[in-house]
Formats: structure tokens, C-alpha cells, sequence
């Protein structure tokens, strides 16, 4: 009974492999930079949906004798041409952004796993019908395919969110199809597909989970692109149209302002900096602590 006991104690006492959480989670505190991102995307999120308690005036409402006012403790960011709170739309422009980032990727994320699945399994003809489909789209530089789809749908937000989804679905297509080539013939799809699994089982059950990962990744890259995208559609007209409080409407209408009331559009673009700036930093951070190959020694 000594021995067992001493045995059982020393294996209790042998280190265990912390979860599988808790390590990317350890890599990714020690990034201070992805921290920094982290913090900042979070702040984001919370300003987008305290929007209505955190903005002091309306962003939509004119007040012409309010006009072009310079930043002050009244309007911390001044004001616009129509006499409007610069500050307040800053801050609703933050939840229109991250909504069409979100919108955009989700979009995306949903057709281009599916499809990547269905070649990435299929193969043959399926895979192959599905990869040229897949190129026509990457074929065109995504911005331009963008501005053409939106301006074919007509100048609104929804529309160029829309527009932005048909150009990013490829990505992911090619992304997760990828990763079903080198998934299905290891052991464990074998052994579900000898046990008489069915295909739509072992895709959901086997390959996507394992999918996830890259999947993951690739959004927190992508929804600093995205929102950068839906501002220049918008800068060219062929987004949210005025006077929607959008990052890159406001740009675009300050711009004819900027060397007299620089904070016009000065403001709203040091927002899509901020954005762009903390999503790719939390993004960088994730993609080093999920792959182990890319982590600092």
C-alpha cells in the first residue's frame, strides 16, 4: 500500500500541460503591443454601444448658427458645415463601422468556409468548379470590385457592406479549403468515415472545429481591412450617403475644409486610424500565440 501510495503521489505530482486556453492566452499577454490592440478594440466596442449615452448632441441634427465652430469645451471636436457636433458623430460613426465590419465578415465567413468545405472535401470536379469561381472573384483587385457591385446596388450602407462581403468570401474559401485538404486524410476523419459517419457529420463534427483556428486569426486581421474598406466606399460616394454619421462620409466632406477647420476630417480619420491600428495589433497578437511556429523564442 506504501509503494501504490508513493507512486500515486509522484504521479500526481508530475507538471500537466496547461489547457490549450489558457497557453495562447499566456503567449498573448506577453505581447504587450496585442495588448495595447486588445484594449483599444474593446474601449471601441464599448463607445459603439454606450454610443447614445457617451454622444452630447444628436449627430444628425442641424444647428446652422453652430457652424464650423472650432474644437472647444462645448464641442470637443468642433463642429461640421452644418453646425452639426463633430465628437457625436465620431462616436455613432464607431457603431456604424464595426457593425458593417461585422455584417461584412460574418457574410464572408459563412459562404466562404461553406464553400471551402464542399471543394476542399469533394474534390475533383466539385473542388475544381469551386476554385475557378473562387479565382474570377480574387482576379479583380478587391476595392474596385467593391466600388463597382455598389455602385450597380446604389449608394447606402447596406449596399456597400454587401458589395465588401462579395469581395472578401474568396479569402476564407481558400483559407478553410486549404485546411479540409490536410484535414481529411488524417486518422480521425478516416476512422468517422469507416464508422459510416456522413459526409455533412464529419464536416461539421471533425474538419470545421478544427478549421477555427486560422479562421479566427484571419477575422481579427480583417476587421481593420474591413472597416478601411467600408470608409473608402463611403469617401467616394458609394457608401453611407450624408448625412449619415460614417468615418469615411465625414472624411470625404471635410476634406474640402481642411486647410481652414482641420478638425473637420481630421478627427474621423484618426478614428479609422485608431481602428484599423488596434484590430491589426490584437491580430498580429492572436496569430502568434495561436501558431506556434510564429512565437517569439
Amino acid at each position: 500500500m506504501t509503494a501504490v501510495a508513493a507512486d500515486a503521489t509522484s504521479r500526481a505530482a508530475l507538471p500537466t500541460a496547461p489547457p490549450r486556453t489558457r497557453r495562447w492566452w499566456t503567449e498573448l499577454r506577453r505581447n504587450r503591443l496585442a495588448l495595447v490592440g486588445a484594449a483599444l478594440a474593446l474601449a471601441l466596442i464599448v463607445i459603439a454601444l454606450a454610443a447614445p449615452l457617451i454622444a452630447p448632441y444628436d449627430p444628425i441634427a442641424l444647428t446652422p448658427k453652430d457652424r464650423l465652430l472650432p474644437p472647444s469645451a462645448a464641442h470637443l471636436f468642433g463642429t461640421d458645415d452644418g453646425g452639426r457636433d463633430v465628437f457625436s458623430r465620431v462616436v455613432y460613426g464607431t457603431r456604424l463601422s464595426l457593425l458593417a465590419a461585422a455584417v461584412v465578415l460574418s457574410v464572408a465567413i459563412v459562404v466562404g468556409t461553406t464553400i471551402g468545405l464542399v471543394a476542399g472535401y469533394g474534390g475533383g470536379a466539385t473542388d475544381e468548379t469551386l476554385m475557378r469561381l473562387t479565382d474570377m472573384f480574387l482576379a479583380f483587385p478587391a476595392l474596385v470590385l467593391a466600388m463597382g457591385v455598389s455602385a450597380a446596388l446604389g449608394p447606402s450602407l447596406v449596399n456597400a457592406m454587401l458589395a465588401i462581403a462579395v469581395v472578401w468570401w474568396p479569402w476564407y474559401a481558400r483559407l478553410v479549403r486549404g485546411q479540409t485538404l490536410r484535414l481529411k486524410h488524417e486518422a480521425f476523419v478516416e476512422a468517422a468515415r469507416a464508422s459510416g459517419a456522413s459526409t455533412p457529420w464529419i464536416l461539421a463534427r471533425h474538419i470545421l472545429p478544427n478549421c477555427l483556428t486560422p479562421i479566427t486569426v484571419q477575422v481579427s486581421l480583417d476587421v481593420g481591412y474591413a472597416i478601411l474598406t467600408t470608409a473608402g466606399l463611403s469617401f467616394r460616394g458609394r457608401g453611407a450617403p450624408a448625412p449619415t454619421p460614417e468615418w469615411g462620409a465625414m472624411v470625404a466632406i471635410g476634406k474640402d475644409y481642411i486647410l481652414d477647420q482641420w478638425w473637420f476630417a481630421t478627427f474621423p480619420g484618426l478614428a479609422i486610424l485608431l481602428a484599423v491600428m488596434s484590430f491589426n495589433l490584437l491580430g498580429d497578437g492572436l496569430q502568434e500565440a495561436l501558431s506556434p511556429s510564429l512565437r517569439r523564442r
